[in-house]
């Protein structure tokens, strides 16, 4: 079955992948280490319910259906539901008109498809997500992408009483915010939070929130995976093209569907264990594939954004994937080495000035030429590396800004150590902006074409009258100027709504450069890597469904 990752939020222009799971009215767009002092333990008169490891002993099922039960009286008064009225925005220089207006239940998640008739006029727009108290000074903690761009918030809890709310922090990096109640008199229950770094796979995970504004629901499954990562481009509902990562997500199969976005992910002892961010889902609603915000994350997060509007992460400056045995016997070293290799470190940051080295060199891996040679990183304050998540989690968990780190790395086949201090992530409207994914087109090695592109994936090839299983990457935007632009290539310019999220397509689809197949994003630039300035690369394209080759003279990056 052909995968789709979906949004329920936001509009993108631009989709990389679409993960989320918030339920949103006419298309628009969305929007320390010390843990939390106001979370306390469940008063002492409230039922106490088992623990998941215990659940086998409960023996029948009244027991376990009076556990659930249990967790829902205490869960269900911390969670509240988030109405979103957002800023109105500029509609789009091309005039539309949206091709699944009339459908039956559109209005589901974008409103009434009336208001859509004429996109040129600027309307309010709704959406809807979820939250919970975080403490009983009315701070309220929710996702980043539920209150993305809103000009009101209101906030209804489980007995029907309402409130104003204001944005009082957030951090589109970890997709996570806080907003503060205004005016309200009403009891408060925080939310008991755990130790996320104890769960494990196979206990029970219960969600309660709003999906598709459907109040105080709670769905019960498992925990079926941990240590997931998310890019956080796949959550943000604007054309940021940041792809930092939030590592260490929970996997569930408890069913989240739009409107579940901010709501709690809890333990069979009503514990918050993450934030319900994303699903992964074909249809629009749940697959059993849903993605939770570790606590962890959260109570780093949540007390910076309360005390200072906005977290800092710790930020190293390079770009790495993980040291596959392919690479390793290609740079000369053991095919069991493990590792991250160096692609690309960004000027003037940490990792530039401890002296690491990135890819330079080319070589021929299964048919597909790539860059090697760089520096590979095994270790980080003496922990082993073993993929680049494992970075990723080291330093989301564990560091601060300002903090040293050594690195143990090997150079040449030699080990050697270096030291690095690191300073506060860039925001991704800075230069120095970092590419955490190397599947980003936004690599910077290597030659520059001047195009941005995603995978094409089955749901797009379908709306461009292509069959399903087209392989390649279709072009979103071009560069003015630039090599592609000069060469003809055409960007994507026709809106059309795939799982409920606005996507442009009608661009040219990359099939292949240099007769070297292009399947994923990744591909792109990673043979660019390999290419210098003068160069000149043969693209096979797909446009309008016919195949042609055009050739692309390659040029050097601009310093913008």
């Amino acid at each position: 079955m052909n995968r789709q990752k979906i949004s329920f939020f936001s509009i993108a222009l631009i989709l990389v992948m679409t993960l989320t799971a918030c339920s949103a009215a006419p298309a628009a767009t969305q929007a320390a280490t010390q843990a939390p002092t106001a979370v306390t333990q469940a008063p002492a008169d409230e039922p106490t319910p088992q623990s998941s490891t215990s659940l086998p002993a409960l023996g029948t099922l009244d027991a376990y259906e009076s556990a659930l039960e249990a967790v829902y009286t205490k869960v269900n008064p911390s969670v509240v539901n988030i109405q979103v009225t957002q800023k109105t925005q500029p509609s789009p220089s091309i005039s539309y008109q949206d091709p699944f207006a009339d459908l039956p239940g559109f209005d589901f998640f974008f409103g009434n498809p009336e208001q859509q008739q004429q996109p040129q006029s600027a309307q309010p727009k709704r959406a809807l997500g979820s939250g919970f108290v975080w403490d009983t000074d009315g701070y309220i903690v929710t996702n980043n992408h539920v209150i993305e761009n809103a000009a009101s918030i209101q906030v209804t809890f489980h007995d029907g009483s309402v409130a104003n709310a204001s944005v009082v922090g957030t951090d589109p990096s970890s997709d996570l915010a806080v907003i503060k109640l205004e005016d309200y008199s009403g009891e408060l229950v925080p939310i008991t939070s755990s130790d996320s770094s104890e769960v494990k796979v196979g206990q029970l995970a219960i969600a309660i929130g709003n999906p598709y504004g459907l109040e105080n629901t709670m769905t019960v499954g498992i925990v079926s995976a941990l240590g997931r990562s998310l890019p956080t481009d796949e959550l943000a509902s604007t054309t940021s093209s940041a792809t930092f990562t939030i590592p260490d997500i929970i996997q569930t199969d408890a069913p989240i569907n739009p409107g579940n976005s901010g709501g709690v992910l809890v333990n069979t002892d009503g514990q918050l264990i993450g934030v319900t961010a994303a699903i992964e889902s074909t249809s629009g609603a749940n697959a059993g594939i849903g993605f939770a915000i570790p606590s962890n994350i959260v109570n780093k997060v949540v007390p910076e954004l309360i005390k200072n509007g906005k977290y800092e992460h710790a930020y190293l400056g390079l770009s790495g994937t993980t040291l596959t045995p392919q690479l390793a016997e290609a740079m000369d070293l053991e095919s069991t080495q493990r590792g991250i290799l160096v692609i690309e470190v960004t000027k003037d940051t940490p990792a530039d000035e401890a002296g690491l080295i990135g890819s330079s060199k080319k070589a021929t891996i299964d048919g597909f030429e790539t860059v090697i040679g760089g520096d590979v990183i095994t270790a980080i304050d003496g922990q082993a590396l073993n993929e680049i998540d494992d970075l990723i989690s080291y330093l989301s968990a564990n560091t601060s800004v300002g903090q040293k780190i050594t690195l143990t790395l090997l150079r040449n086949g030699e080990e050697m150590t270096t030291e690095a201090t690191l300073i506060a992530r860039p925001s991704a409207d800075e230069k120095t902006r970092p590419v955490a994914n190397p599947g980003s087109p936004e690599i910077t090695a290597g030659a520059w074409m001047g195009i941005s592109v995603i995978k094409l994936s089955a749901e797009i090839a379908d709306a461009m009258d292509l069959p399903q299983d087209q392989s390649g990457v279709l072009i979103q935007d071009i560069q003015a100027g630039s090599p592609a632009d000069q060469a003809g290539l055409i960007g994507s310019y026709k809106p059309v709504i795939i799982n409920a999220k606005r996507v442009m397509v009608g661009g040219d689809i990359i099939t292949a450069i240099d007769d070297q197949p292009i399947n994923l994003p990744v591909d792109l630039p990673q043979y660019l890597a390999t290419k210098e300035s003068g160069d000149t690369v043969t693209l096979t394209i797909l446009r309008n469904g016919l195949e042609q080759n055009l050739s692309v003279t390659l040029a050097e990056k601009p310093a913008n």
